[in-house]
């Protein structure tokens, strides 16, 4: 099984939402900003409702530890958000799936919306928990605050998350990089 990877250049991440955005793919939009904005697994993004974002706070409760979370969002991307979904009612799923009549999309297709979405830019390790851990690459890059990302995300230790991130491997890669005999 390979190792998920986050999205580390901001450059590429600005690329992808501009071209989904531009190609009018809302759905994946939503799905794409969300993720790297939340920090939330893919499990429990795929159940909010339009009505979850017209909140002050997203409340989930997580699949993997039956847990409640409340957690704010920024405020401007709260907006452009509720901007693109100012029309739909607000008992349809935020991330709906193009089956059915109210289906939120599936795991396995969040999974190939990734690929696809990556797939021009070359990157490697991408799969469902990508979005989770740019959101932590990114947030621990601008806080530096290992032990409010380890809280985010429900770890034991300070060094599962740096793990979990990338930054542990980050570190490894730039310590051989500069290794000389």
């Amino acid at each position: 099984m390979k190792y998920v990877q986050p999205i580390r250049d901001k450059e590429i991440i600005e690329d992808i939402k501009r071209r989904l955005l531009l190609n009018g793919d809302i759905r994946n939009y939503i799905l794409f900003v969300i993720g790297i904005n939340v920090g939330f697994r893919i499990s429990d993004i795929l159940p909010l409702r339009v009505r979850d974002l017209k909140r002050p706070l997203l409340y989930i409760t997580e699949k993997k530890t039956r847990k409640q979370k409340a957690f704010e969002m920024n405020p401007t991307i709260r907006r452009e958000l509720l901007a693109l979904v100012k029309d739909r009612p607000d008992d349809e799923f935020l991330i709906k799936s193009r089956e059915g009549v109210n289906k939120p999309l599936s795991r396995s297709m969040t999974y190939k919306i990734m690929r696809a979405i990556t797939e021009e830019y070359k990157l490697e390790g991408i799969g469902n928990h990508t979005l989770r851990k740019t959101y932590g690459y990114h947030f621990y890059k601008e806080t530096k605050d290992i032990a409010m990302l380890q809280k985010i995300f429900n770890h034991a230790t300070p060094d599962i998350t740096l793990r979990y991130i990338g930054i542990a491997q980050d570190t490894i890669n730039l310590a051989t990089k500069r290794f000389k005999l």
